[in-house]
């Protein structure tokens, strides 16, 4: 199997062919609870109607034209994220990893428009995930994804909620930006503290320093809102979209606030696919559907899901913590969950690991009551089966 594919991927044995909502079904007849959403991008689930409808009809008129032409969806999409992030502009990439890159270029350019072009550097995390293309993998923490691609550009990494460390690591350094997840999802679904968001906007404009918001996972409506950061009234001045902002096709978003919305210049960035037609339909489905309610949805869904694990954790000793926010969970294991991992699997529940001791828990928004539901129950028996 595969033997025509670079093996970077350590892939499931089953071939999924359909789905609807929340459930997968393999070419074996098997159902499969989606607990994993493709990495939290499924917002719309699985042969979403309107989804099918606006993409089906999109492709029978044009499917891509290049950013030297207009379609009609560029600037309602850019229009309607505005609005809900409260910034001015966007930039519409493929993937959440060119998002990053474009953010990282955009601080290296305001820094030298202020005549500071010394400030070349970068402030992450620790535990940070950002992507794998040269400038994002710079500002990803784990050794294992680095050391085979060094050197690689300058980072400072500081430990998540620790303002100090943050203060002196902005101000020693003088970095372009500082770069952070209100919650990591790599890292392990951990939220940063309202204390340290805040703190952080304050000392980056102190500093001088670009605040960017990597909202690549947690963003789009995942939380119940359609930032992250919007729980702590913390606004960055340029925040990264991808994963789900177009219900399962390729797409991303850079977004800034006004002052910065001019720095990149014709001939600055670019990209050819970015922003086409076909995704730009289906993005405003999503938004559509999070403007119609779905927010409410995940609220709720998040609220059961969330009461679920914490009854699970009291009946089970190998559950640590339960973490995150709305629609982005996470369950901390006593000894590491890759074990519990697999035994979901067997049993139909799609999760996937993280951080070597947590489930991670991203379901569609559409998720049912019942689907949940039935997802806690097999939870139940994988974690009896693997105590």
């Amino acid at each position: 199997m595969d033997e025509h594919v670079i093996h970077t991927y350590k892939r499931a044995p089953e071939v999924f062919v359909s789905g609807r909502g929340a459930t997968l079904v393999d070419r074996d007849g098997k159902e499969h609870i989606d607990f994993l959403a493709g990495i939290a991008v499924s917002a719309l689930g699985h042969a979403y109607p309107p989804l099918i409808e606006a993409v089906s009809d999109q492709v029978e008129r044009v499917v891509h034209l290049s950013n030297l032409l207009r379609h009609p969806y560029t600037e309602a999409v850019a229009t309607r994220v505005a609005e809900a992030t409260g910034l001015e502009a966007s930039f519409f990439t493929n993937s959440g990893t060119e998002a990053n890159e474009a953010a990282l270029k955009l601080a290296r350019k305001v820094q030298k428009d202020r005549g500071k072009g010394h400030r070349v550097a970068f402030v992450a995390l620790h535990a940070a995930f950002h992507g794998r293309s040269m400038g994002a993998l710079s500002c990803t923490h784990a050794e294992k994804y680095r050391k085979p691609f060094g050197p690689l550009f300058p980072v400072t990494f500081v430990p998540q909620d620790d303002v100090d460390a943050l203060a002196r690591a902005l101000r020693e350094t003088e970095p372009a930006a500082f770069l952070c997840e209100p919650i990591q999802g790599e890292g392990g679904v951990r939220e940063l503290s309202a204390e340290f968001m805040q703190a952080a906007r304050q000392l980056c404009d102190e500093t001088g320093t670009v605040l960017v918001h990597d909202e690549i996972q947690c963003g789009t409506g995942r939380t119940g809102r359609f930032l992250a950061s919007q729980w702590h009234d913390v606004q960055p001045d340029v925040v990264t979209l991808a994963k789900p902002i177009a219900g399962g096709l390729p797409m991303g978003m850079m977004t800034v606030r006004k002052e910065f919305a001019e720095v990149l210049q014709p001939g600055d960035h670019g990209s050819t696919f970015a922003g086409g037609p076909l995704v730009c339909r289906a993005a405003l489905v999503l938004l559509d559907a999070l403007r119609d309610g779905l927010l409410d949805d995940v609220q709720a869904r998040g609220r059961q899901l969330r009461d679920g694990l914490c009854a699970l954790q009291a009946r089970h000793a190998a559950i640590r913590e339960v973490r995150g926010r709305g629609l982005m969970l996470g369950l901390r294991l006593e000894r590491g969950a890759a074990d519990v991992h697999q035994e979901l699997h067997r049993l139909g529940l799609l999760t996937s690991l993280t951080a070597g001791d947590v489930i991670r828990i991203v379901p569609p928004y559409v998720i049912t009551a019942r689907e949940i539901e039935r997802g806690l129950e097999l939870l139940d028996r994988g974690l009896a089966t693997s105590n």
